[in-house]
């Protein structure tokens, strides 16, 4: 599902031709629908297929959709451990398509956007959780020095700089009071963990955010690396644990399931999940106070980006079909985010 694109196909066609080794046109252009950030393209030559990110249009929120940052991201992860496309080219010249963009190649595989896996055996989805784990694994524990990324992020005091980040964001893109955020606003700051790590960290790990091989469960690309940084890598690991939190409704979650109904599907317990990261990493277990920390501001901080979205569709320059939809959850992200601030409380 896809539509055409909203640029000069003919003038972008012509800035690749100088810009791109091995192009040549005609070019044809159209968006995928999907995504609720930076509008991404496929563009089609009759040798090869690429693919194009840019930011969005009109007035944007501070530090927000920066394309250059992903771009450099991406050449940086080029046959490293981490699989990423092949970035091929940056512009910063708006006046090519109207904003900043790069182009990457276009990669065959599955995205599968459901975590219960429907259609697959319980074997099958095994290796797919696993999968996941070994890669989000060897992103995190990358030698960000041979990169040349040791000045991707600032260190230190991760998680205040984070909450303090994402609190003005949220409150740029405000639309309406909603309790359960303003209590984790104030709960956050004051609870923050004792010890940090730092590694790179993507920022929106999740299924739908990897292609897999279109005839195994192995992982060809990871994608949308916009909030990628610096930061604590279980704080990074945590947001990709939220699918055992969400509902499948609106989500995508695994919460509906019960223990019982994972493990007849294949899909792992949260807390066999999370030991299978510790052991690959080399982090000691993670206690139950602190593990709830991580969930909270995780929700929060998916709060605080579907307000962003929800902003962004009544200014009118959404990126997504569904951006009402998905900005209607920011009131339910908080109520989950508070829900685990209660749980570390109690623990």
């Amino acid at each position: 599902m896809r539509r055409a694109p909203d640029f000069d196909v003919r003038r972008l066609e012509s800035w690749l031709g100088g810009n791109l080794r091995g192009f040549s046109g005609p070019l044809e252009a159209s968006q995928f629908s999907g995504g609720q950030s930076n509008p991404t393209y496929l563009l089609t030559t009759p040798s090869a297929r690429y693919v194009l990110r840019r930011k969005p249009s009109g007035k944007l929120l501070p530090s927000a959709h920066a394309i250059d940052r992903e771009y450099r991201l991406i050449r940086a992860l080029n046959g490293s451990a981490v699989p990423v496309a092949h970035a091929h080219c940056y512009c910063d010249d708006v006046s090519v398509i109207g904003a900043e963009f790069y182009v990457m190649s276009y990669v065959e595989g599955r995205v599968l956007w459901d975590p219960s896996l429907p259609g697959m055996t319980p074997n099958e989805r095994r290796l797919v959780f696993d999968e996941m784990n070994r890669v989000m694994a060897a992103l995190h524990t990358i030698d960000i020095d041979a990169l040349g990324l040791r000045d991707f992020g600032r260190t230190g005091s991760y998680f205040e700089r984070q909450v303090s980040r994402w609190t003005k964001q949220y409150r740029a893109s405000e639309t309406r009071h909603i309790a359960s955020i303003e209590r984790l606003i104030e709960w956050l700051p004051h609870h923050l963990p004792g010890a940090e790590r730092t590694s790179l960290v993507h920022g929106d790990f999740r299924l739908d955010n990897m292609i897999f091989a279109p005839d195994e469960p192995r992982v060809v690309a990871v994608l949308d690396w916009e909030l990628s940084t610096l930061g604590d890598p279980l704080a990074d690991f945590a947001y990709l644990c939220l699918a055992w939190h969400l509902p499948a409704a609106g989500s995508r979650g695994l919460a509906d399931l019960t223990d019982a109904g994972k493990a007849s599907l294949g899909i792992p317990h949260e807390a066999e999940f999370v030991s299978a990261y510790c052991r690959r990493t080399g982090i000691e277990e993670i206690g139950t106070r602190e593990w709830n920390f991580y969930l909270a501001y995780n929700f929060f901080r998916v709060a605080a980006i579907r307000q962003g979205i929800m902003k962004r569709a009544l200014d009118g320059n959404a990126s997504g079909d569904q951006a009402f939809e998905h900005g209607r959850l920011a009131a339910a992200m908080g109520d989950l985010g508070w829900g685990c601030a209660e749980r570390a409380m109690a623990a």
